[in-house]
């Protein structure tokens, strides 16, 4: 919809006539903004149309509108550095109104909620809300309803609100909090990393309203994700966190229950949560989640938990949990996961009913000037890309910024909307306490090292207005000084230690896992009776439902495998998985980029009708419970998606939740989190995650990036079984690994390296006997009479197995022995032990490989079995995982094979170490 300021005000008064002549025939034909001009304007004296005053009117209607749309280019933002000037037009002479029409009266003033005003005092208004301490950015929005509530309330006679003395008192009683913090800190642990929030104190007090009017609001739960900065601060006075257990750290006492893995983290990486009550008799939960120095990663986990907690725990009422971001100025602009959650936060799957974005802005990344972190105007400006309001806010006043964070949650929960908040503030110090910014701003670092700090400057306006005495702001610091000094000499006198915090809340039912529980699996068969009432919602369509004859002829086949052949294929097996699981109560989620049909267009877990494209889920029907089945196509993102799914299972300990790349190959695009959460969250924050991860994997030439997800990289970090990696080859096994996950008594995150070309194998089958009963294999091995008369036994893990199957087949070599690795770690010790004994004339040991000798299981196996007289045969180092060249593939398939099989004839070892 057009807007007054892009088509009226400047048009010319045959133009406006026009429009009020619409007005007169059909009011309905014009939009709300123009029938609000000819309502308020031409008829606000009783009169006709007055050309001259008309276009008079237009004009301060159009310098109303570039108020609202450009005032935050020149609002007092900035506490140190001065505006950047902005060619803006905001003078009256810019719309052809000159001195003499200041004090003439104009019902535009209505507009603006004065009634009929002079110019003068709109202008006033105008400056008063669009250019004092506040900037807002809210023009943008395409939601008219949004628009107009905030004019309503910016430019209505309390504006953004004023505290009444109690509030003030408590804001008051904040700030001491979190400037004595620091300052205490700076005395007790000269030069110690803390990432300080000097120079952003005002952050604590605003914060606290934040939460206040949360509550107020009706929500029931906060989830924050956060960085270094000021996070100790928030952890002590937002949250509650003793100061003993900060001081521990800072004086080095680990803490009690320490485990012989357990690898820990620094202080300002550590999470907390607390139940907090501002409304009598109701809790407002608040956790802040523990997160690593790669800046903005933590984002997508905290709206992936957000999502799972407002379903499990709210029944889906997003009003009821609230997630809060707090950024930097650099990351928020420099992170590309930010654009990518940003993408992801209003599809379908994905959606938490509106996220509020806090910046820290202190306008520099480390030593980097904020001109050189960003191309746009704003660090904010991503917010356009979902149409956010934002607001910019100068942090040296904080009566404005908790105004500014208590109107962002309003906002949330009556729009259900992203909201931004730029807190502009500084650093007091460098990047960390013993840093030198001076090197890099000397000019910025003499105005902030003359800038009195925030509590400074806002006792002064307190005393100014006979709000509080000196006496009242020095009693606050004492008592809170002398509380932290209490706290640090019984933490030094005891050496206290901080609290363990391990498997609580819906955690408490589990364990951490042991060395015992990898020797062999739990049993994870099923009862027939359930496995054929999964079996048949997986080959039924409801009545009239339109299917493609592609997939109608699909059940048919499946209907067949299942009750005819009593046979499982890989997609039937899979999604009997999440049937039973299902029926056993639990919940299951799936997503990626194509997962509903699946890549390979093997799943097909969801039908469409050809005539409506109405969505038929049978796996649904089997669903029990407020926990059901979810499966959703992701946007074309690794990492913001791979997060987001980690962060759903963090929450998750009773529900299935799997992320699926579309080959194993782009995983890599989420590293980090594959780094910084799957793989390490556990020893280092105590936080176990039930995550699978299913990778498309293996060798079919189909060059380098449809190739490998990348094994190596997984066994490289895999230590103590800190993640299981499996690479099943049969349909049952597949079916018990899945169903394992949440039999277990603990969570383990797991990385599945899937088949490709095994989908549609003829030799991929598997008895449907073999799903009632039995457990997970992780060593597959070769029929018995040939195992005691091999001379020489593979290895191997994946699709080459039948490749060797074939070959061995094909070649008549009979004696040679294949065993399949189903899980590469932990690797299952007892059982590899035990197969060396049932092959007593076994001389020769091959580990087979479709990878390059550098990548693939061999070093990890090299490291982890060093008794093992074991040698390889693989494709040779490289440096991609695979050729793109169809004859090279063949070439060196063929190559792997022929060695495997002639092994020990006439000599031939050739390629073997």
């Amino acid at each position: 919809m057009r807007r007054p300021e892009d088509e009226t005000f400047q048009a010319n008064a045959d133009y406006l006539e026009a429009q009020e002549a619409r007005f007169h025939e059909d009011p309905t034909s014009l939009s709300p903004e123009w029938r609000r001009f000819f309502e308020g304007v031409a008829f606000a004296t009783g009169k006709g149309l007055d050309r001259a005053a008309l276009r008079c009117e237009g004009a301060v209607m159009d310098l109303v509108n570039a108020y609202r749309s450009h005032g935050h280019l020149v609002a007092r933002t900035n506490p140190v550095r001065p505006r950047r000037k902005h060619d803006v037009a905001l003078d009256p002479s810019d719309f052809g109104l000159t001195e003499d029409a200041l004090d003439r009266l104009y019902t535009t003033g209505e507009e603006v909620q004065l009634g009929p005003a002079t110019l003068r005092a709109i202008l006033a208004h105008l400056k008063a809300v669009y250019c004092g301490p506040v900037g807002i950015e809210y023009t943008h929005l395409p939601d008219t309803s949004i628009r107009r509530w905030l004019e309503r309330r910016l430019e209505g006679p309390d504006g953004l609100g004023s505290p009444d003395p109690s509030q003030r008192a408590h804001l008051l009683a904040k700030l001491v909090q979190a400037v004595a913090f620091e300052r205490f800190l700076d005395l007790k642990y000269v030069g110690q990393k803390r990432f300080s929030l000097q120079g952003a104190e005002s952050f604590i007090p605003a914060f606290d309203a934040l939460l206040r009017t949360a509550a107020n609001l009706g929500v029931a739960e906060v989830v924050v994700g956060m960085a270094h900065r000021g996070r100790l601060n928030f952890l002590c006075n937002i949250l509650g966190k003793p100061f003993e257990d900060v001081f521990s750290e800072f004086e080095g006492y680990c803490a009690g229950e320490v485990f012989d893995d357990e690898e820990g983290d620094v202080k300002y990486h550590k999470g907390h949560s607390a139940d907090i009550t501002f409304v009598p008799g109701r809790n407002l939960h608040l956790t802040l989640l523990a997160n690593p120095s790669h800046l903005e990663a933590i984002n997508p986990v905290i709206l992936g938990k957000s999502r799972a907690k407002c379903y499990q725990e709210y029944g889906g009422a997003t009003a009821k949990l609230l997630p809060v971001l707090v950024h930097g100025d650099a990351a928020i602009a420099g992170q590309g996961v930010n654009y990518e959650l940003a993408n992801l936060s209003r599809v379908r799957g994905y959606t938490t009913g509106g996220t509020i974005h806090l910046v820290l802005n202190n306008q520099i990344g480390f030593t980097t000037n904020y001109e050189e972190t960003r191309s746009s105007l704003y660090c904010t400006d991503l917010a356009k890309m979902i149409q956010a309001p934002v607001f910019h806010v100068n942090g040296d006043d904080p009566e404005a910024v908790c105004s500014v964070f208590s109107l962002a949650v309003e906002l949330r929960q009556r729009f259900h909307t992203e909201v931004f908040i730029d807190l502009l503030s500084y650093r007091r110090h460098g990047h960390n306490e013993g840093d030198e910014p001076r090197f890099t701003q000397p000019l910025l670092y003499q105005r902030i090292d003359a800038h009195p700090d925030v509590l400074e400057l806002y006792r002064q306006r307190l005393l100014q207005r006979g709000d509080h005495s000196e006496e009242t702001l020095r009693a606050l610091l004492e008592e809170y000084r002398s509380t932290l000094q209490t706290r640090l000499e019984f933490t030094r006198a005891e050496k206290s230690r901080p609290s363990p915090d391990w498997l609580t809340g819906v955690w408490s039912h589990l364990r951490r896992a042991t060395a015992v529980d990898f020797e062999q699996s739990p049993v994870t068969g099923v009862p027939a009776e359930r496995l054929q009432r999964a079996a048949r919602a997986l080959v039924e369509l409801p009545g009239g439902f339109n299917a493609h004859p592609k997939l109608v002829r699909l059940l048919e086949q499946r209907r067949t495998m299942l009750f005819d052949q009593q046979q499982v294929d890989w997609g039937l097996a899979e999604q009997l998985a999440y049937g039973t699981l299902l029926l056993d109560g639990h919940g299951v989620r799936l997503s990626g980029q194509d997962s509903r049909r699946g890549t390979f267009a093997h799943r097909h877990a969801v039908f469409f009708d050809q005539s409506n494209e109405k969505e038929y889920l049978p796996l649904q029907s089997l669903a029990a419970g407020k926990r059901g089945f979810h499966i959703y196509n992701s946007i074309l993102s690794e990492y913001a998606v791979l997060g987001f799914e980690y962060g759903y299972a963090y929450a998750s300990p009773e529900e299935l939740v799997l992320w699926e790349a579309q080959f194993g190959d782009f995983s890599n695009g989420a590293q980090v989190i594959l780094d910084q959460f799957l793989a390490s969250a556990e020893v280092k924050w105590r936080r176990q995650c039930g995550l699978v991860l299913l990778l498309p994997h293996g060798y079919e030439g189909q060059g380098p990036e449809h190739s490998s997800a990348r094994p190596e990289r997984f066994l490289q970090v895999a230590c103590c079984a800190n993640l299981v990696l499996a690479q099943p080859t049969t349909p049952s096994n597949l079916f018990h690994l899945l169903r394992r996950q949440l039999a277990w008594p603990f969570r383990k995150p797991l990385v599945v390296f899937t088949g490709k070309s095994l989908l549609r194998h003829p030799e991929v089958r598997s008895p449907l006997a073999e799903l009632e009963q039995g457990r997970f294999r992780e060593l597959l091995l070769d029929e018995e009479a040939r195992l005691g008369k091999a001379s020489v036994v593979v290895l191997c893990s994946g699709k080459i197995y039948f490749d060797l199957l074939r070959e061995r087949h094909r070649s008549g070599r009979e004696e040679l022995a294949l065993c399949r690795l189903e899980q590469l770690h932990p690797l299952p010790f007892s059982q590899l032990e035990a197969l060396r004994r049932r092959c007593p004339r076994a001389t020769t040991w091959l580990w087979v490989q479709d990878e390059p000798a550098n990548m693939g299981a061999w070093n990890y196996l090299q490291r982890a079995l060093p008794d093992w007289p074991l040698q390889k045969i693989s494709r040779p180092e490289r440096a991609s995982p695979a050729t793109g060249l169809p004859g090279r593939h063949e070439q060196e398939q063929r190559a792997i094979l022929d060695q495997t099989i002639n092994y020990g004839i006439d000599g031939s070892q050739r390629g073997t170490t």
